[in-house]
């Protein structure tokens, strides 16, 4: 199986990196900081001068750069993203790229594009239900919102997700301006939520989190993979379009959606809308036995187009595609067409998901970190588990600091791509995560 994975992931790479990471798919809802200034990243120190925090915090239309490889360190802290018109392009880093620990990213302003960035949350040693639940990411009432080739593991509450308040004005409307909207998750790795851990209710393993009311929300060929549910969970009056997305070993749900009547009390209930093509589900060493696609809990309604879904239990036996979790009036409403507009994707069959994204999912895909390569090879090979505590899996990994020029002439800063074709730290061949003794039989060394 590796050396099958290995020729393809080498196959698209070469497609990936003579592209410049270009797919088909409509035009984002932002440029982010396209036009603006260059602002260079030179200290891995988690703030003051030079940092990430320090160029977040910079006003105006910018594109954040980065002289340094390495890990920022948060301490079990969150950075939160408050100035617009922001680049952030984790690519032009130096090889081993960026890697934020212990913490995590909630943005709260709009027109913000973030790229090849990993962030490893984890639970820092802090006891159980103590109080410490960092998402890895999330949008907080964010708009226009590009979140692209990026890594997300070990989070207490979830890996990546769109939220913001339930109810701000008196209309629908008005309740969807106010909360997250236009926000788009392309080509991201969202794996390992931490289960039973700091969170302060206990069993928190979540993927993401669309919270209620929130629209215009995209997972464009993204890997979920280690998560007890929420992969995703669509809450009352979302609409969501799900493209080309591979969830691997849910527990308890996958895709699933709830309007609860405990949070709408005295708001009308407003009917959801998933669109979902070209899905794969793949049961794992946690699935629960016949576990269903997508299942629909609460008292709303959900109005749903699904098209070349597959779900499939850990030894290849079809799994349902339609399931509930609560006794309630709650209908799905199945549309005869789309309910979002799928116009300028290129969509794939889902036959060529799983092997696709593998392949091209996560931050750095040329560049791949220990725990990238970890999880990926375990969902090819169909291993791997949801755990409790990063240590269960190693702990945080060491990551060695480097530093390297960011030179402009370089780089095409429309697209943020190396003029050469190729980028920062990349590899040739496969990037598998080797003991010393494998090495020494690969290389022919006795």
């Amino acid at each position: 199986m590796h050396s099958l994975l290995t020729r393809i992931t080498l196959v698209l790479l070469t497609i990936i990196v003579s592209a410049g990471g270009a797919l088909a798919h409509p035009a984002d809802p932002t440029e982010g900081g396209r036009g603006g200034q260059v602002v260079r990243v030179t200290t891995l120190a988690k703030d003051g001068p030079g940092s990430l925090a320090a160029a977040l915090a910079t006003k105006g239309k910018r594109i954040i750069v980065f002289e340094v490889g390495g890990a920022i360190d948060l301490q079990r802290s969150t950075i939160s993203i408050t100035e617009p018109f922001v680049t952030i392009a984790g690519q032009t880093a130096p090889s081993p790229g960026i890697t934020i620990l212990r913490g995590g990213i909630d943005v709260k302003t709009h027109d913000v594009k973030m790229q090849h960035i990993r962030v490893i949350t984890g639970a820092d040693g802090q006891v159980k239900r103590s109080g410490w639940e960092a998402d890895a990411f999330s949008t907080a009432a964010a708009a226009r919102v590009v979140v692209e080739n990026c890594t997300f593991l070990w989070a207490l509450d979830e890996n990546m997700s769109a939220s913001g308040p339930r109810f701000t004005g008196n209309t629908v409307a008005e309740w969807r301006a106010g909360t997250s909207h236009d926000i788009v998750f392309r080509r991201n790795l969202a794996a390992e939520g931490l289960a039973d851990s700091s969170h302060p209710k206990g069993e928190h393993s979540k993927g993401s989190l669309i919270h209620d009311n929130a629209t215009g929300i995209v997972f464009d060929r993204n890997v979920w993979a280690h998560n007890v549910e929420r992969s995703p969970l669509v809450k009352g009056g979302a609409q969501v379009l799900m493209v080309n997305n591979l969830i691997y070993n849910p527990q308890h749900r996958a895709v699933h959606y709830n309007l609860m009547d405990l949070e709408w009390a005295g708001h009308e209930p407003v009917t959801g809308e998933i669109t979902a093509i070209g899905n794969v589900m793949r049961g794992g060493n946690d699935t629960n036995e016949g576990l269903p696609f997508l299942m629909l809990g609460g008292v709303g309604d959900l109005a749903y187009y699904g098209k070349d879904n597959r779900a499939v239990d850990r030894h290849g036996k079809a799994l349902p595609m339609f399931g509930r979790y609560g006794e309630t009036g709650a209908r799905l409403i199945e549309a005869a067409a789309p309910l979002a507009s799928i116009e300028g994707y290129d969509v794939l069959p889902s036959e060529a998901v799983e092997t696709t994204l593998l392949a091209t999912v996560g931050a750095r895909p040329w560049d791949r970190g220990s725990e990238e390569i970890r999880v990926l090879f375990f969902i090819a090979e169909g291993r791997g588990d949801i755990i409790d505590d990063e240590s269960e899996v190693g702990g945080y990994p060491m990551i060695e600091a480097t530093a390297a020029r960011f030179v402009a002439a370089d780089w095409d800063i429309g697209t943020m791509t190396p003029k050469s074709g190729m980028y920062p730290g990349q590899k040739v061949g496969a990037q598998e995560h080797l003991s010393p003794r494998d090495r020494a039989m690969r290389s022919g060394r006795n």
